[in-house]
């Protein structure tokens, strides 16, 4: 009897990494496809375990808690080990650090579960933490707040630069226990704790960057009142102004009041209005011009910070981009159709300031250009717009993610006012929405001139003119036969661009 194949291991589960982060409310597992810029997440579990409830008066974790949280790490070491994962990185913030046995918790779970679990300074929870939001928006400029369950960390962010950073004890678990329970006590709590950062006045005018579990859940909360059109928590932005009368009503109220909101989690009813009183406090002293929710912080900070400095430099969102773009059917590749198309389309659009800003987002939609080829023709323009607007990606805002959604259902044929729904007309404005017609119409027209092979473009050459006309033109050798859909879609471009398109040479129209 013939020996069956030995199955080869897959190098993808060798490049696996899990981070567990074990805090003072919750204790959370995330594996990520591999140590890259711009990894995908594959697994996440997240357990509220409340090990840091009570701390402030006992000075030890909660029994309960750590109860719950050795059995839920034993679960964690049980699942890394089934998924093949060889690199965890498991660490404890405040809650831990704190305890009078937090040391004794930590030989417990090593005994348990063999993992080498590292206890974070303060200064090092903040430093990793902002490495994480930095990872996930390169050119965050404003102040950080990473909120825990026993500890708030800030952080001045300045030209992606990491400045002053410091820990204060304003957590919500702690500030139910060391305020009885009393808005009123916490509230003067937080506001002495605040006013003791000497820097904090550096905040007002600009960004206030929100991480932490519970004002996830107040972000969902606000978008759900807000009716707003884009589920999606990373970089959504609010104005400072208009958030705070919105906090000031979740700080004051009750579990009842609550529990009947479709997007709060059963576990985070206690901690909501505290975590909410804490952001209130923050955007009223430090007055910063708008609130950013960011999904990005201690764990994400954690990957970034072992890659080389090389790869921390590249763009998240360009990298991210080739790699879900990585099975192609063509082999036109995304430097060759920037290349052909970015002549006509170097106008600056989106919240970005600069040309080198806008070619990013050029450059973004070439590589997605053919993201639905395996989709039903039918069903190609839909199925690509709403993929591209909810790609699990960072380094970009909701408005540039409208706006590549917008491009790429262009691609396949779609026409601007087919797709726009509620999120595009509420994120752009008409002049964005033409320009995302534009590009997409630019892309379409260059498959149609290339079939998707290589070197054609290279070979021609897109031009809008100062007269007026796109001029279309292609090698006169013949190699390019340019028939009636070409033709139909340069027309489509020049509308667009109020324009009047021009094949050149005309000796090179094989078919009209």
């Amino acid at each position: 009897m013939a020996e069956k194949p030995r199955r080869q291991k897959s190098r993808s589960r060798d490049r696996r990494i899990a981070v567990i982060d074990v805090g003072s409310n919750s204790i959370r597992l995330v594996i990520y496809t591999s140590l890259s810029r711009a990894p995908l997440m594959l697994f996440n579990e997240k357990v509220l375990c409340g090990l840091g409830r009570g701390i402030a008066k006992t000075g030890r974790l909660n029994p309960e808690g750590v109860v719950q949280a050795i059995l839920n790490l034993v679960r964690f070491r049980t699942l890394v080990d089934a998924m093949g994962v060889r690199h965890v990185q498991v660490v404890a913030t405040a809650a831990v650090r704190e305890a009078t046995n937090g040391a004794d918790f930590v030989r417990e779970v090593e005994r348990r579960t063999g993992f080498k679990v590292t206890v974070l300074s303060g200064e090092d929870e903040g430093q990793i933490s902002a490495l994480g939001l930095l990872a996930s928006i390169p050119d965050a400029e404003g102040v950080l707040g990473d909120l825990g369950g026993g500890s708030l960390e800030l952080v001045n962010l300045s030209g992606t630069k990491i400045g002053k950073h410091l820990t204060l004890p304003i957590g919500p678990l702690r500030l139910i226990d060391t305020s009885g329970g009393n808005l009123a006590e916490a509230r003067e709590q937080i506001d002495a704790a605040l006013r003791s950062v000497s820097w904090l006045p550096q905040m007002e005018g600009r960004s206030f960057y929100a991480v932490g579990g519970a004002w996830r859940s107040i972000a969902r909360v606000l978008m759900d009142y807000e009716q707003y059109p884009l589920h999606i928590i990373h970089h959504y932005t609010v104005d400072a102004e208009h958030a705070l009368s919105f906090l000031g009503l979740v700080a004051r109220m009750g579990k009842e009041q609550l529990r009947v909101l479709p997007t709060v989690s059963r576990r985070r009813l206690e901690t909501l209005p505290w975590a909410a009183l804490i952001l209130e406090r923050l955007l009223a002293i430090g007055k910063p011009s708008d609130l950013v929710f960011a999904a990005s912080g201690l764990r994400e900070g954690c990957v970034f910070a072992k890659l080389p400095k090389r790869v921390q430099k590249q763009d998240p969102l360009l990298t991210a981009c080739s790699d879900i773009a990585g099975q192609r059917r063509f082999q036109l590749s995304d430097e060759e159709l920037f290349g052909f198309i970015g002549p006509v389309l170097r106008v600056s659009a989106l919240n970005r300031d600069g040309q080198a800003a806008q070619e990013r987002l050029v450059r973004a939609a070439c590589m997605l250009s053919d993201i639905a080829w395996s989709e039903h023709p039918d069903y190609r323009a839909e199925q690509a717009y709403w993929r591209v607007l909810r790609l699990p990606i960072v380094g970009i805002t909701h408005a540039e993610r409208a706006f590549l959604a917008l491009a790429i259902a262009a691609r396949y044929g779609a026409q601007a006012d087919e797709m726009i729904d509620r999120a595009a007309s509420a994120l752009l404005n008409p002049s964005q929405i033409r320009l995302a017609a534009q590009l997409g119409a630019a892309l379409r027209l260059s498959y149609t001139v290339s079939g998707g092979a290589p070197g054609v473009l290279s070979r021609s050459t897109l031009e809008l003119k100062p007269d007026g006309r796109l001029a279309l033109s292609v090698p006169d050798d013949g190699s390019v036969i340019v028939a009636d859909a070409v033709s139909r879609r340069l027309e489509t471009l020049a509308r667009s661009l109020n324009a009047i398109s021009v094949l050149l040479p005309e000796e090179a129209v094989a078919v009209a």
